[in-house]
């Protein structure tokens, strides 16, 4: 599946919506960002009607309010991004993907951690 790049902003609401129960009211998705990030309320509401135009989001209006519901999984625009990534900046390439890897500055126990889950054919 290929799903779009989100811009930074919008990527930070997704990452909320992901991490509370659906359908999530829009005072709860201003409640959690305004924890790490100073948007305004009519940034995050621009916000939220973009993802719904994208087709990201489902928006429920119950009365006055409205609530969201995440239309693509995590693991779903993670596994695209990924893909995106490993084909644009890898070249599709394994070996450049690991060497990038090792070079990031990934610790030893992670490294091991994905040495296992290849041995295990869990990737």
């Amino acid at each position: 599946m290929n799903i779009r790049k989100l811009p930074d902003s919008e990527l930070e609401v997704m990452q909320v919506l992901w991490g509370l129960e659906p359908p999530v009211p829009r005072a709860l998705v201003e409640e959690t960002i305004r924890e790490t990030s100073p948007l305004a309320r009519t940034t995050i509401l621009t916000l939220l009607a973009r993802l719904a135009d994208k087709g990201f989001v489902a928006v429920d209006k119950r009365g006055r309010s409205s609530v969201y519901t995440p239309l693509i999984t995590r693991e779903a625009y993670l596994a695209s991004q990924s893909r995106r990534f490993f084909d644009k900046l890898c070249g599709g390439s394994v070996s450049a993907f690991a060497s990038a890897l090792t070079d990031s500055g990934i610790s030893r126990e992670d490294l091991a951690e994905l040495r296992r889950l290849l041995e295990e054919d869990r990737l």
